[in-house]
């Protein structure tokens, strides 16, 4: 949790100087993701092991979303090579951390592992 909460700080301090065009249309839902990344992960701390999962897979898939439409904004030349690699590095340890938080899960709530109980 902490690397994707430090990384949505550095965005914050990026959402608030993009290019107005950019802003209010990818800047928001990059933010909008960030938030929701946040709560998945949250949430899924505090459920059962077989509840865990689903919420661990959507914050995969939100992380991923945001990744591209981060790429975007680097692409369209709306936010610098230094920003962009600065969130890169915590967002791709959090992809890191998240996948191996997946496959425990499944590990643990695989057919072989609970027929060992």
């Amino acid at each position: 949790m902490e690397k994707i909460k430090s990384a949505y700080v550095l965005w914050h301090k990026i959402h608030v100087i993009l290019p107005q065009v950019n802003r209010y249309t990818l800047g928001n839902r990059i933010d909008k993701l960030f938030i929701e990344i946040m709560e998945n992960i949250a949430t899924a701390a505090f459920l059962s092991k077989e509840e865990k999962t689903s919420y661990v897979r959507l914050a995969i898939r939100k992380l991923d979303t945001l990744k591209i439409l981060l790429l975007v904004l680097w692409e369209t030349k709306s936010i610098e090579n230094k920003s962009y690699i600065n969130l890169s590095l915590p967002l791709d340890e959090t992809g890191k951390m998240l996948g191996g938080w997946h496959n425990q899960l499944a590990k643990q709530n695989s057919p072989a592992e609970a027929g060992e109980k």
